[in-house]
């Protein structure tokens, strides 16, 4: 871990500008520019809400009937698969598609995993702006947890980061990978609690949602920016703690596998 750490003080200054450029260069050239990352998770937020909201009639246990409280309660989870799903659909393609880059003996291939997850991770606090905004004007109300909020996404974003250099470094070897992350990423969506309430599934099939790694977090972060409670801290922990070795064992496979990413390119 202490290697993994070193990554960002290292090539702090590197890391920033390829940031910078993937976020910038996702909306060059269209005339709204960067104002997309507002505009798209409010449109995202129509659409699901006319969906499941007006055409199938779903409802929040505990929350009114309200179309507001469910608008808000799905935005929610919309924020937090979105993240993942960004950094899931990208990571298999990541090496491949920079074949320059590789065969640069002096570039860290490292940073690459990590840029895809800070990128995500900016898009993830425009919904987060987005969300407080339309939240104030329906409810009516600015929710203090917001200021807790990063406690919650840490340990995700600690899971992605591993994730993006696993699925990148097997994707140079397995091309399939990619095909199925889109896929993946669709299924995380419909099997935790982003749109369905777990507590009204039967019993048998609460287990699945539960062992996807998107619903406690979606849960948590629902603690705090609308139920106004404090989240799972104990859980947070034990969390962050498994994300941090699974974080760890992708890094290691990275490593040990970057050493044919140029004879495979």
């Amino acid at each position: 871990m202490t290697e993994i750490m070193s990554i960002f003080g290292k090539h702090g200054n590197l890391l920033w500008e390829l940031v910078r450029r993937d976020v910038l260069g996702r909306y060059r050239g269209a005339s709204f520019g960067i104002f997309w990352s507002l505009l798209s998770p409010f449109l995202m937020l129509v659409v699901y809400t006319l969906a499941f909201g007006y055409i199938l009639k779903s409802r929040w246990p505990g929350a009114t009937d309200n179309m507001a409280d469910f608008a808000m309660l799905l935005f929610i989870g919309l924020i937090v698969h979105g993240f993942f799903a960004e950094c899931l659909t990208r990571s298999p393609s990541l090496i491949v598609s920079s074949p320059n880059l590789v065969k640069k003996i002096v570039f860290p291939l490292e940073l690459m995993p990590v840029v895809v997850t800070l990128s995500a991770l900016f898009h993830a606090c425009m919904n987060i702006l987005v969300f407080l905004v339309i939240n104030y004007l329906l409810r009516e109300e600015l929710p203090w947890g917001a200021l807790l909020l990063p406690a919650v996404l840490l340990p995700l974003s600690i899971g992605v980061l591993g994730m993006g250099w696993l699925l990148s470094s097997l994707g140079v070897y397995l091309r399939d990978i990619s095909q199925v992350a889109g896929v993946l990423a669709t299924a995380m969506l419909f099997l935790s609690s982003a749109i369905v309430p777990v507590e009204t599934l039967p019993p048998q099939f609460q287990i699945v949602f539960k062992l996807n790694p998107l619903t406690f977090i979606i849960d948590q972060a629902r603690e705090l920016l609308f139920w106004g409670r404090a989240p799972d801290w104990l859980g947070l922990s034990l969390y962050a703690l498994g994300a941090s070795l699974f974080a760890a064992f992708g890094y290691v496979v990275f490593q040990k596998t970057r050493r044919g990413f140029a004879d495979v390119i």
